[in-house]
């Protein structure tokens, strides 16, 4: 295998402030902060410097951070903070516009965020002036039933114009988040009913809320839980905003990443942390409190005896620190101050569920490593038989891929490290140990990772030659290759299945099996990620990723955009419109180079993929589970948030009461066709749904059953493998001609 120079990361992931807490402008409540007016510190105006340089010398689309480019990444910015249009006034888009458009990038270059903070200070004054709006509203009564309709998604619609269309639009969308919740308690307090005339379909959890609060109490304390949250916002987080906006005005991939979030990259990639090891989410019956799921076997938690799974953290003290009550805190910030360096440690406040406060816990944990095993490759086999085919069932193997993972830092000092490669080589000696009569390569919703362990693991599969074709922003084209003298560990039957989620260094691992015709790719397009991100830890704060190349299938087309189309379509799952690259703002365009020297092992013939899509789309159409998921995605267009929507809460019942039917119909014919036993009405299938997710949760990932709707794919693409018969003999030229 060729050693490469710089180790790429291929990740999807694109992690920003906006993005994570402000996704709904109408969400945030906010009160002023102690963040007001805050001082750049020296090491937040070097990195503001270091990553304008990056962008304005090193990007891929080599475009200089220039006057026109400093103007778009205003407008990303604004529109980041405010995605519905509906906190900015147009005054305000107009005043920043005309202040700060012509040296917005300039700024950046010199360190200075002074812009980026006015502008993030006016989000705040905007975001409170809801607020208090909110609070002196939701303590009238309010009128559920008018003439009135509601746009929800406005990213298309221009900013309101006056402080009156701003206050209907405010009193709007407080109807109509009113109507959710009562909605949402009438179809709560249905489950609840069903839960105590049905205590078995509990599997002996506690899941009765007994939630007393009115919709208004409910969602005052929403709104005055994310205002807390907003309020404890640190500068390198406002920071993060700014410059991951600017990032992102070049490409979905280039990203800026606050220390904490600095954090959570590494863990993506490596599979490792350092912290205590615990799950944790928020309580069932009171969001306010976060809750421990699960621990993990051996971890400096689990080693203290102390803390338990179900106990509710309500405090934390950070080694040599104050305890901070984190009552209503959330668990992204919770988990922020649970991490650390191993060694140090931590003090948990813990109580379990209805008791008093005053028993409550103090325990003291030492941080360590841990080491995310359920996390990485795992291997299995099915048995599969075809009608008058096979005379006894086909033993297949299946590989489970969750993301290209590799810890860089352990690689580099040279210590003991997990990589993909590793454990998928590990996998393949288990499985052709079982004389497996083929393999599914699951890649459903891995979104990428390191482009050196995608190389590795091809060269288990193919015998030799070209992988992936890599072109810097210079024009330079690099070949990474399988090198290793023909060798293949797995040399059987292959189908590698995909989903929209399939991202980056999946799309590269498709794409080569295809091209080389070493198996049928099944499933649906890809994400369209073909870009290749440098992974940079040495700013002086935080960690940013910086599209430096892109890349290219063998065959000379890239996978950006366009992304790997299977040879046979599968249901999906996923809506194309919002989901995918070709969805992103500002995502690089598809394009072609020439071709790689490489010789396909096979190829399936256009009449051979024809007759499996054929046979398959039949199978498809009787299959009691893809017959579910399909209806599934006739009943979420049903919703349209870019549509009118009634403010009337008869009106809305009623079409609520519609999509329940329909989804109950749907999975009552599932279970019909597969010979279960059907559910009697809408509220004992919700709460059998409940008490069945709640039990999952606690397990961990690897001893989760499979659901039947996910394993339908797995048991269709080996079938699908197993019919099909490859034509052998194909020249490079054939190969590239049927790309393009």
């Amino acid at each position: 295998m060729k050693k490469q120079p710089a180790q790429w990361l291929l990740s999807v992931a694109s992690i920003g402030l906006a993005g994570v807490i402000l996704t709904q402008s109408y969400s945030a409540a906010v009160a002023n902060t102690d963040t007001e007016g805050f001082t750049q510190t020296p090491e937040q105006k070097l990195t503001t410097r270091q990553v304008a340089a990056l962008l304005d010398r090193s990007h891929y689309l080599n475009q200089p951070l220039d006057t026109e480019m400093g103007s778009e990444i205003l407008s990303m910015y604004i529109d980041n903070l405010d995605p519905n249009h509906t906190l900015f006034l147009q005054s305000d888009v107009d005043e920043f516009k005309e202040k700060y458009a012509s040296d917005f990038g300039n700024r950046l270059k010199r360190g200075d965020l002074s812009a980026g903070v006015d502008i993030f200070e006016r989000y705040r004054k905007r975001s409170n002036e809801y607020f208090e709006m909110a609070k002196r509203m939701l303590k009238t009564d309010i009128d559920l039933t008018s003439d009135q309709t509601i746009i929800l998604d406005r990213e298309n619609i221009g900013h309101l114009k006056t402080k009156k269309d701003q206050r209907d639009y405010w009193e709007r969308q407080l109807k109509f988040q009113l109507m959710s919740i009562t909605l949402g308690q009438e179809s709560e307090k249905g489950k609840e009913k069903i839960f105590l005339d049905n205590p078995d379909i509990t599997l002996g959890q506690d899941l009765v809320r007994d939630d007393k609060r009115t919709p208004s109490e409910i969602l005052l304390n929403r709104l005055s839980r994310q205002q807390g949250q907003m309020k404890r916002l640190k500068d390198d987080e406002i920071m993060e905003t700014v410059l991951n906006t600017a990032m992102l005005t070049y490409d979905p991939h280039s990203n800026y990443y606050a220390p904490i979030q600095a954090t959570e990259l590494q863990i993506q990639s490596s599979l490792q942390l350092e912290g205590i090891g615990v799950s944790i989410r928020p309580d069932r019956k009171n969001p306010d409190y976060t809750r421990i799921v699960t621990l993990v076997d051996g971890g400096p938690a689990a080693k203290t005896g102390q803390i338990k799974p179900n106990d509710l953290i309500i405090g934390i003290a950070e080694d040599g620190k104050n305890m901070t009550d984190v009552v209503g805190w959330s668990t992204r910030e919770i988990v922020g101050l649970i991490r650390g360096k191993r060694g140090t440690s931590v003090t948990l406040r813990v109580m379990q569920p209805n008791t008093p406060e005053a028993s409550a816990r103090t325990v003291t944990v030492v941080r360590d490593i841990i080491e995310q095993e359920e996390s990485g490759v795992t291997h299995r086999t099915i048995d599969v038989q075809r009608p008058n085919i096979d005379a006894t069932p086909k033993r297949i193997g299946v590989l489970e891929i969750p993301s290209f993972y590799l810890n860089y830092r352990a690689r580099r000092s040279g210590e003991d490290y997990r990589s993909v490669s590793v454990d998928t080589e590990r996998a393949l000696k288990e499985l052709n140990k079982q004389n497996i009569d083929g393999l599914v390569v699951d890649l459903r919703n891995n979104p990428g990772g390191s482009l050196d362990e995608v190389a590795k693991m091809l060269g288990l599969f193919i015998k030799g030659g070209p992988l992936v074709q890599i072109r810097d922003n210079r024009g330079n084209i690099q070949v990474y290759s399988d090198e290793d003298g023909g060798k293949q560990l797995y040399d059987g039957k292959v189908v590698v299945l995909t989903n929209l989620a399939s991202a980056s260094a999946s799309e590269i691992f498709a794409a080569a099996i295809q091209d080389y015709g070493r198996g049928l790719v099944v499933g649906n397009t890809t994400t369209g990620k073909g870009s290749a991100q440098i992974q940079l830890d040495n700013l002086a704060l935080g960690s940013a990723t910086l599209t430096q190349r892109k890349f290219y299938r063998i065959t000379g087309g890239s996978t950006q955009n366009k992304g790997v189309v299977p040879d046979v379509e599968l249901v999906n799952i996923y809506d194309d419109a919002t989901f995918g690259e070709r969805a992103q703002k500002k995502a690089l365009p598809w394009d072609t180079i020439k071709t790689a020297a490489y010789k396909p092992e096979a190829k399936f013939s256009s009449d051979t993929l024809a007759t499996l899509n054929q046979q398959s789309k039949i199978r498809q159409e009787k299959n009691p589970q893809f017959v579910y998921l399909s209806t599934l995605n006739d009943i979420r267009d049903m919703e349209d948030s870019k549509q009118p929507i009634d403010l009337d809460i008869n009106s809305r019942r009623a079409k609520m009461r519609l999509i329940e039917q329909r989804t109950l119909e749907a999975e009552n014919k599932r279970l019909i066709g597969t010979g279960e036993r059907p559910y009697k009405d809408w509220n004992t299938y919700q709460a059998a749904m409940d008490a069945k997710f709640e039990e999952r949760s606690q397990m961990k990932s690897n001893e989760r059953p499979q659901l039947p709707e996910d394993e339908v794919f797995v048991k269709e693409a080996a079938y699908l493998m197993l019919s099909a018969e490859a034509d052998i003999s194909v020249s490079p030229e054939e190969a590239l001609m049927a790309e393009r």
